[in-house]
């Protein structure tokens, strides 16, 4: 790889949306005025990507391992691992730990009331965790129980001892007004397996017990407000086992993402983990803040360290699952604007000589506001040299400045006709439908072009 090539990777989670009625049948991304999106596939090339496969709703773990390079058939072993290391809980071979939410359930029947005590919880959370971690198992002794903080109604659960496995179910019924579930054995006849599920459980019961009555809740009850006084525990995992994302690709790479999940995933594979101050996982994120921070680290001439710079934003996804349009149209919006300003200054540090760059634009899957999950539908994709998508924003992409920058490297600028970034128009682009897996070839292959 030329020292001189480095890559932005701009990642917004739940992108992509299906037709809308009371928009006249237009998906979110159709509806928002995203002119830098728009600039980005005018001049660059474009396709819909399925972030796995075809047909399949997958989660944002299975996602980014995908569009990463890295089979999750492989190497996805549950996405509790993830959520936990990007927790900030260091994880040793045996160790299994779990994605965790803060619910609210019935006592008496055992109904999961709302499996998302509430989206505003990290004033609360930490105390919580705090509580939690530590918590004795009276049947197994020998295990040491930790729990941390992630962001929203989220946390990780690690548990640590002899003889554990991932070979097991959750406890997370998945949708409101269900039972909590039982964890159970997916290998009868192991040993591991079986003691595994009897640990879990027991784990489930204990924190249920030492919730019920904290303070916190205490004080939610008096105010009408749902109480946290269950954790669902799901997506059982134990570390991966891969190859580093230096020894795939030949870049150093940094990651910003607030989200512990994708941050988990990326400490798994030696991507360099980097915050920045105020850029959450939710509707408070600070974007300029994320701008800034990628921006330092991708253009750091000094150190040269980094080729690979990855930004993950959360706050559209979140939008999908509340089934708020209005929100998720302010956010693409918002983060049009954030690309306006990256891509402006990397032009700036091009034409400095800074290095030459290329960003990318994607989703990791649709979250559509109509159903408020994630479905199956590809998402769009668009990939392009930063000093092309430059002139489109500024109007300078007549014919007389094309080859005015010596470093635009415009002779050899592949470019298709699609001219406006959505799930529709991306589909027309050269790339056409790929699977996740194939985007890394893409874009190695694009940006040393």
């Amino acid at each position: 790889m030329g020292n001189n090539n480095k890559m932005v990777f701009v990642m917004v989670d739940g992108i992509a949306d299906t037709s809308i009625p009371q928009y006249e049948r237009k998906t979110t991304l159709q509806v928002a005025n995203t002119p830098t999106m728009d600039a980005m596939s005018s001049s660059g090339i474009n396709g819909v990507m399925d972030p796995v496969e075809p047909g399949f709703a997958c989660g944002s773990d299975t996602a980014h391992l995908s569009i990463l390079g890295y089979d999750p058939r492989k190497y996805y072993r549950g996405r509790g691992a993830f959520e936990s290391m990007g927790a900030g809980l260091d994880m040793q071979p045996g160790d299994i730990a779990f994605k965790s939410n803060f619910a609210t359930i019935d006592k008496s029947s055992g109904i999961v009331i709302l499996r998302r005590a509430d989206r505003n919880f990290e004033h609360l959370g930490p105390t919580l965790c705090d509580y939690l971690t530590g918590i004795k198992l009276p049947s197994f002794p020998n295990y040491r129980v930790d729990v941390k903080y992630a962001t929203e109604h989220r946390c990780g659960v690690r548990v640590r001892g002899p003889n554990l496995t991932d070979s097991i179910t959750g406890t997370d019924p998945l949708k409101d007004n269900l039972p909590l579930l039982k964890a159970t054995p997916l290998d009868i006849n192991s040993h591991d397996s079986i003691l595994t599920s009897k640990i879990v459980n027991e784990l489930s019961d204990e924190i249920q017990k030492a919730l019920e009555n904290h303070p916190i809740n205490i004080e939610r009850r008096e105010k009408g407000l749902p109480v946290a006084n269950v954790v669902l525990l799901r997506g059982c995992g134990v570390c991966v086992e891969a190859p580093t994302f230096k020894q795939k690709y030949g870049m150093n790479a940094f990651m910003i993402a607030p989200t512990c999940i994708i941050a988990g995933l990326g400490m798994s594979v030696k991507i360099d983990v980097i915050e920045s101050e105020g850029g959450t996982g939710d509707y408070h994120t600070n974007l300029q803040s994320k701008a800034d921070t990628l921006l330092k680290n991708i253009l750091d001439v000094d150190n040269d360290k980094y080729q690979f710079g990855f930004l993950h934003i959360k706050a559209v996804d979140d939008a999908g699952h509340d089934k708020n349009a209005p929100l998720k149209i302010e956010f693409l919006e918002k983060i049009d604007k954030m690309l306006h300003f990256i891509i402006s200054q990397l032009a700036i540090a091009q034409n400095e000589n800074k290095g030459n760059f290329t960003i990318c634009l994607t989703g990791d899957h649709s979250t559509p506001v109509l159903t408020g999950d994630h479905s199956y539908e590809p998402v769009p994709f668009t990939i392009c040299k930063v000093i092309e998508a430059d002139k489109i924003i500024n109007k300078k992409n007549d014919d007389n400045n094309i080859n005015n920058n010596n470093n635009s490297n415009s002779s050899n600028c592949f470019s298709d006709n699609v001219k406006v970034f959505n799930e529709i128009e991306s589909t027309s682009g050269v790339l056409g439908r790929f699977p996740g897996g194939q985007a890394m070839n893409i874009i190695c292959q694009y940006m040393n072009n």
